[in-house]
């Protein structure tokens, strides 16, 4: 592997925005994170094209982030290339009730949009961080309503082939999965709507949202639910009746609004993080025979939780 060769090769190129040694602390909502050795904002396709070719020529490790919303990035940082989709990833517009978006895009955008022209079937996602390719990757949505639900298709850069779009319907929606970063950068989608009384879809909104800010420790950093719910039960009921909520590893706790979350009280690591979440993970496994999988993406060289 070659990161010095790559960084000199993608800046010769003109690739978008090249930085070195990048803190991800900037680009998480944990506000955690040692730097990535190369971080590149690929504003094009040509760009993304270009910067995929270099990094594989060069042997370089990489993955794509938005916003950062469920990641974990290692206190020692991530030994490889962060790509980051920028302008042209992130214009969306809309005909009649469909919405094209590219995957840059920030979700409350989107959702905000669609309430203004009167569609409906996003009001789920009110509140929700990140962009739209963060929530096409795991499926993002609420007790009873996905982004799977509305997507039309979805369109991959595939390294090597090009572009390539699946339609919804080939789609392996799950919960908090799609399958989708396993086959290629997801760049752009079509989200399916329907027409409805703005005001129907303002009384949905805002009741999602009350919901949030009641349950969500939405003013504090966190990367969102830190576990997955096991099937028929929650990880945060689980947590919580193990006594957990509150429990601190040095400034990362266990949030007293809801014990699926954890947030980062002030100056926490990766590693005070990591050590709550096998904490955590440990005591439900003992108590009740639950093995809890993580949501949150881990980056860097520490063992998964």
């Amino acid at each position: 592997m070659s990161v010095s060769a790559a960084e000199r090769r993608l800046r010769a190129s003109g690739v978008g925005h090249v930085r070195a040694a990048e803190p991800m602390a900037r680009h998480t909502t944990f506000r955690i994170g040692g730097p990535a050795d190369i971080f590149v904002s690929c504003d094009t396709f040509a760009d993304l094209s270009e910067a995929l070719r270099v990094l594989d020529e060069e042997g370089v490790e990489w993955m794509t982030v938005g916003k950062g919303s469920n990641l974990l990035v290692d206190d020692e940082g991530y030994r490889g290339a962060v790509i980051e989709l920028g302008r042209e990833f992130k214009k969306h517009r809309v005909d009649g009730t469909r919405v094209k978006a590219g995957a840059g895009c920030i979700l409350a955008y989107v959702v905000g949009d669609a309430f203004s022209r009167g569609l409906a079937g996003m009001e789920f996602a009110v509140g929700v961080p990140g962009t739209l390719g963060g929530a096409l990757a795991m499926n993002a949505g609420s007790r009873d309503a996905w982004i799977g639900d509305v997507t039309e298709s979805v369109t991959l850069y595939v390294p090597g082939t090009g572009l390539e779009r699946m339609p919804g319907s080939d789609i392996a929606w799950g919960y908090r999965s799609s399958g989708l970063p396993d086959r290629g950068v997801i760049v752009e989608a079509v989200l399916r709507l329907e027409r409805a009384d703005q005001e129907v879809i303002r009384a949905r909104m805002e009741e999602s949202l009350t919901r949030r800010k009641r349950t969500q420790p939405l003013g504090m950093p966190s990367a969102g639910s830190v576990f997955k719910n096991p099937v028929g039960d929650s990880a945060g009921r689980l947590i919580e009746a193990a006594g957990l909520k509150g429990a601190r590893r040095g400034g990362a706790m266990v949030s007293d609004v809801h014990a699926n979350f954890i947030v980062n009280t002030g100056g926490a690591t990766a590693n005070d993080v990591l050590r709550l979440m096998l904490d955590m993970k440990m005591t439900v496994k003992d108590r009740y025979g639950i093995e809890l999988t993580p949501e949150v993406r881990l980056l860097g060289t520490f063992d998964s939780a």
